[in-house]
């Protein structure tokens, strides 16, 4: 058996109720554990794109796509080893005004993690860092020091550095059907 790694599943759905949690639940059935997930709109109208990622081996990551492609309202998965994506996630941090006020470190801490003020409140501060997940995670410590009242990271958003596999699949189904 081969060896487990960190793939992307991204799967081309139609918008209907319900398609994420059958999604889903091929991959929990199988009792495999989903590090992320995000679901959104596509760049093809009235088409969704979503983006699980996964430790696992590649034998498993096959057969796991293909049990996904049977699903209904599915149009095609793919998946992704990180070096065939170009990706990123986003994290909130709120943390005290007043530790952060009070630290003359504060400016070059932001600076040195290319972070920004979200909102200035006068309990709390709302910090944005965009980047990869050691990232965000490394800007999570720095800050611990100051206080966390509150840390929320997004799930991976991603784009394979091919071209969009869809768009070539779609054009083939309609050359087949003329």
């Amino acid at each position: 058996m081969s060896q487990k790694r960190e793939y992307n599943i991204i799967v081309f759905t139609e918008n209907v109720m319900g398609i994420l949690s059958r999604v889903v639940g091929v991959i929990t059935r199988r009792h495999h554990n989903i590090e992320s997930v995000n679901a959104s709109k596509s760049s093809i109208p009235g088409i969704h794109k979503i983006i699980i990622v996964i430790n696992i081996s590649e034998e498993r990551v096959e057969k796991v796509v293909k049990q996904i492609d049977k699903q209904i309202d599915v149009l095609k998965t793919f998946y992704y080893s990180n070096d065939e994506i170009v990706y990123q996630e986003i994290a909130l941090y709120k943390v005290p005004s007043s530790g952060f006020y009070e630290s003359e470190e504060s400016e070059k801490l932001l600076r040195k993690h290319n972070a920004r003020i979200l909102s200035i409140e006068p309990e709390y501060i709302v910090i944005e860092k965009t980047g990869y997940q050691a990232e965000t995670e490394s800007l999570l410590e720095d800050l611990r020091p100051i206080g966390v009242y509150e840390f929320v990271r997004s799930g991976r958003v991603a784009i394979c550095k091919a071209m969009e596999q869809l768009n070539t699949y779609l054009s083939s189904i309609e050359k087949l059907a003329k």
